[in-house]
């Protein structure tokens, strides 16, 4: 019984999912910084949208709160700056591609 209560195999498991997690949120967050970066100001005007520096700094920010506090799990701030990054890939990015290739909203 000694030898099997030594083994904890939990640990390692939550860290690689831990670390996928981040990578994820991560890489989510950066696809939508480079995105947003790379519009049109005026589209995002034409698709009734916030305007293009909101977005570059509500993205910015939630790399640099990801970044700084670690996973969007530990805290309320890291799942609202997923959050963030998501709604602009769901109602953002939709908006903008539409208005930019005129009604094709195809991802």
């Amino acid at each position: 019984m000694s030898s099997l209560a030594a083994i904890n195999i939990v640990d390692p498991v939550q860290l690689v999912v831990g670390w996928a997690l981040f990578a994820v949120v991560l890489l989510t967050e950066g696809f939508a910084l480079v995105h947003s970066i790379a519009q049109r100001a005026e589209a995002y005007t034409a698709a009734g949208k916030l305007t293009k520096p909101s977005w570059v700094g509500i993205n910015l920010a939630a790399i640099l709160v990801t970044v700084v506090l670690g996973l969007p799990t530990v805290s309320i701030l890291g799942l609202i700056a997923i959050i963030a990054s998501l709604v602009y890939l769901v109602d953002v990015r939709p908006a903008l591609r539409e208005v930019s290739e005129g009604g094709s909203s195809s991802w």
